[in-house]
């Protein structure tokens, strides 16, 4: 199964991405300056949590969710964040 997910990062900002592992894939974007497997802007960002987790039932349909979240502005992000629907299946 895959994931859709939102990242919050130290300085406020929103990471969009997915993945098979949430646990794992908060770990590597927290580490990324030392193990360099979180994405380039979370090493510079620094992450802090998953504020929305979202289940897919493959990778093209978590891809095509993720670039449908990536496309929102900053305020439908949050509005999705604060829906309380996270966990969701797409």
């Amino acid at each position: 199964m895959y994931y859709v997910y939102l990242l919050q990062c130290a300085d406020g900002t929103l990471y969009t991405g997915i993945t098979t592992d949430v646990a794992r894939r908060l770990e590597e974007h927290k580490s990324a300056k030392k193990n360099h497997k979180g994405a380039h802007y979370t090493r510079a960002h620094g992450a802090v949590r998953m504020a929305y987790v979202e289940a897919a039932k493959d990778r093209s349909s978590a891809s095509k969710r993720e670039a449908e979240i990536k496309s929102w502005r900053r305020a439908k992000k949050l509005s999705l964040i604060e829906s309380g629907t996270s966990h969701r299946m797409l």
